[in-house]
């Protein structure tokens, strides 16, 4: 079974610089407080780290 993270969204869009809203949309995020689980793979954790003060890592599995 492979990796998996569940992700959560944190912080609005509103405001913010359009390449971090396409980001939360690639990671399926549009909502506060929505979650989803993701596949733990080095271009996940790299969207991740690029808006770290929108998202938080709720759980890693596997």
């Amino acid at each position: 079974m492979a990796k998996t993270i569940v992700v959560k969204q944190i912080g609005s869009p509103i405001r913010r610089p359009q390449d971090q809203r396409q980001t939360l949309i690639g990671l399926g995020l549009n909502k506060m407080h929505k979650t989803r689980e993701l596949e733990d793979t080095p271009s996940v954790r790299g969207m991740i780290r690029k808006i770290p003060h929108l998202v938080e890592i709720v759980e890693e599995r596997g």
